[in-house]
């Protein structure tokens, strides 16, 4: 099992940091290779820079959340659950679909809500 994690390119896992402009400040986000590249294709579908992207996620997450917390990690989980949905045939593979085309709704379907499935949840020893 191990085998097909470790041989992974250890380049996927070294961290860029890149600094982008949110409304005019200059911020600095670290994050691995493979998660920058997730985004640059994510970005790429709807036609936008990394950059771009990355203003509007935290744009739509301070409008849905009021706050942004750990802006990394939640790029993070962004890019982890695009090749979720992907492969669950959520999302389509065929990169020239926007994902601004397709209906949030109907992606997210009978998703189960994991905010309350995460809280208290055991940590593993």
């Amino acid at each position: 099992m191990c085998r097909i994690f470790v041989s992974a390119d250890p380049a996927s896992y070294e961290s860029r940091t890149r600094s982008v402009r949110l409304h005019g400040v200059v911020t600095s986000v670290r994050l691995e290779n493979l998660h920058w590249a997730v985004l640059e294709e994510i970005a790429a579908r709807d036609g936008l820079s990394v950059a771009q992207l990355i203003e509007t996620l935290y744009d739509e997450l301070v409008a849905e959340r009021g706050a942004v917390g750990n802006f990394a990690s939640f790029l993070r989980v962004c890019a982890l659950r695009y090749e979720n949905l992907i492969a669950q045939g959520r999302i389509p593979r065929d990169a020239s679909v926007p994902i601004r085309s397709l209906d949030a709704e109907r992606v997210l379907g009978a998703l189960p809500r994991p905010v309350a499935a995460w809280r208290g949840q055991r940590s593993l020893s």
